[in-house]
């Protein structure tokens, strides 16, 4: 009984050693096989009841910890997840362990030895379970997905952001307004939409090239950023266009305030390695619900409100009103009659004869066109010119009056040998590329006309935005004996160092001095000044906007050479042109002056 008891301990002992050399080298297998399954990752092995954590050699060389650096417990490891990351991480956890997912996975940034972060991939399974069917050990990888998820960011910034600022772009701005949109839905609280867009950037852009014009996006946005609400969003549309979403502004009086101090913001100069740069910006702006519940809405309303601001003066803003919806759609179908009004020959040219005062002769005229619309009559330069602008329209028509007029001065050159033809000649058709249009000079000399049969009127904006190919083109029509009259001398800029720089002809007063002056008058001491400092320059003067004799008077007195106003005629057709300057000539000759 003895020998039998004996031996039963002593199997029994066995027994229970094979078991737990048979379960350690399970425990080991199972590790070295998940490893060998996860080649490159780190190995942990966790025993969920007490806690304890089994990080491979690779798990700490890929952190960057050595051994017994960190505590072997799980409760260890989530101290080293990020705080922005640990709900999340914790949540895939317990979703696993509760039967809620049939895998776990989770990523999330970990903090390594050198105080980095890198995106981890942990993978895991639960090996044994009681039998109850709580787990008891789970063991799995961390993957080092840092590389991925950069790329992944890099991705989400090319599409969601602008490289050049570094704002949110079109597509993050559509995405962030259509949430404002529920949130205010949600909350019945108004949003406040601002469209911007830069004054005069693309002559900036032009003059000082790309890389300033990036200078001076980046610039801009940081000022516009610096006027509003860390949690308002500030985006690039695109090109020199910022929109800026203002939410849980309830007034105006809420929203005018950050427009004035963006407009003083832009009221300093810009300093782009070492060029000074003053700039303004103009600003459309609209309000959800009040003008519109959709975004494309009220963009388009903005938008509207922002070309108010332009046509305005520029440097300001203005709110979005019902009328200029109604302007815009006028504006959309004038745009879309115009295409096709040249082909249609819709265009007609009138003239304005300009008197020489001294002798009351007429050999100078002004062609000035109109449109003869279908539908609408007689259309306003002033209604269509712009439009033609900003398509680029204007290079086809302009070329037209060119033509029109080049014609109509060889008929009357052939009674009066010295006659010219005065021609407008906008800012865009100088900066076109000749490729594209007709070539005026060639053109005159294809006709065997001098260049003093035509006069070409600009602006002085054009010559404030003198870029190498205005000067080339002016400098080649002085060549051809064309002549250059300012128009509208004195409205816009420091016109007096233009005299001296460009070969001007002639200087045109414009009508908003001459229709208000009158003895002692202000604007006749400006008329007398300007014609006084034109004659020191050796350029001619003409006075347009004259309507009565007293204004030809005074102007006379003061030494004026040429008149254009109603007092000698408005704008007539070429066949009621040639019956006046017929007329007027056989006057002159009957009585022999």
């Amino acid at each position: 009984m003895l020998t039998a008891l004996l031996l039963y301990f002593l199997v029994r002992k066995t027994i229970q050693e094979y078991l737990e050399i048979e379960s350690s080298l399970n425990v080991s297998e199972d590790r070295w096989k998940f490893a060998l399954e996860g080649a490159g990752d780190g190995v942990w092995d966790w025993n969920v009841v007490t806690d304890q954590v089994f990080r491979s050699a690779r798990w700490k060389e890929i952190y960057g910890y050595i051994n017994n650096e960190l505590e072997e417990t799980a409760t260890a490891g989530r101290r080293l997840v990020h705080p922005d990351d640990l709900s999340h991480m914790l949540e895939d956890t317990q979703a696993y362990l509760q039967g809620r997912r049939n895998i776990y996975t989770s990523e999330f940034r970990l903090l390594c030895k050198d105080g980095t972060w890198k995106w981890t991939l942990s993978r895991g399974m639960v090996i044994s379970r009681d039998d109850d069917g709580k787990p008891l050990r789970m063991i799995g990888t961390h993957t080092d997905i840092s590389e991925r998820k950069n790329a992944e960011a890099q991705v989400f910034r090319l599409a969601h952001y602008d490289q050049i600022t570094h704002l949110a772009n079109r597509n993050l701005f559509l995405d962030r307004f259509q949430q404002e949109i529920k949130k205010s839905q949600r909350n019945n609280q108004s949003i406040t939409l601002m469209y911007l867009d830069l004054d005069n950037f693309k002559e900036i852009n032009d003059t000082l090239g790309h890389d300033m014009g990036d200078l001076l996006l980046k610039e801009t946005a940081d000022r516009l950023v610096t006027c509003v609400r860390a949690d308002d969003t500030v985006a690039r549309m695109g090109g020199d266009e910022f929109t800026i979403i203002l939410s849980s502004l309830n007034n105006q009086m809420s929203t005018e305030p950050i427009a004035q101090n963006i407009l003083d913001k832009f009221a300093e100069p810009f300093n782009l390695e070492g060029e000074v740069v003053y700039i303004t910006t103009s600003i459309g702006i609209s309000v959800y619900p009040v003008d519109g519940t959709e975004v494309d809405v009220l963009l388009k309303n903005a938008d509207q409100a922002m070309y108010a601001a332009k046509e305005q003066g520029r440097n300001r803003y203005h709110y979005f009103t019902a009328f200029m919806q109604e302007a815009a759609l006028t504006r959309m179908h004038l745009s879309n009659d115009l295409r096709g009004a040249l082909a249609a020959n819709q265009f007609r040219l009138y003239y304005q004869p300009i008197v020489e005062l001294a002798s009351g002769n007429i050999h100078k005229a002004e062609a000035l066109i109109r449109w003869q619309h279908p539908q609408r009559g007689l259309v306003n330069p002033d209604e269509f010119i712009p439009i033609a602008e900003h398509t680029g329209m204007i290079i086809g028509i302009g070329d037209w009056v060119f033509a029109e007029a080049v014609d109509q001065v060889v008929k009357w050159r052939a009674h009066q040998p010295d006659f010219q033809i005065s021609i407008n000649r906008s800012p865009v058709q100088f900066r076109a590329n000749l490729k594209y249009h007709l070539n005026w000079i060639n053109h005159l000399q294809s006709l065997g006309l001098s260049g003093n049969s035509i006069c070409i009127e600009i602006t002085e904006g054009l010559l404030l935005d003198a870029r190498d190919g205005v000067i080339s083109q002016l400098d080649s029509y002085s060549k051809a004996g064309i002549q250059v009259a300012i128009d509208d001398f004195g409205t816009g800029y420091s016109s007096l160092a233009y005299l001296r720089k460009f070969n001007i002809d002639y200087v045109k007063i414009d009508r908003s001095f001459t229709s208000n002056i009158y003895p002692d008058s202000s604007d006749l001491v400006l008329c007398e000044a300007i014609i006084a400092m034109a004659h020191k320059l050796g350029k001619k003067v003409v006075a347009e906007g004259i309507e009565t004799q007293g204004q030809l008077d005074l102007l006379m007195a003061a030494g004026c050479d040429f008149g254009q106003g109603y007092l000698f005629s408005k704008p007539i057709p070429a066949n009621d042109f040639e019956s006046l300057l017929w007329k007027r000539t056989k006057v002159k000759s009957l009585t022999g002056q």
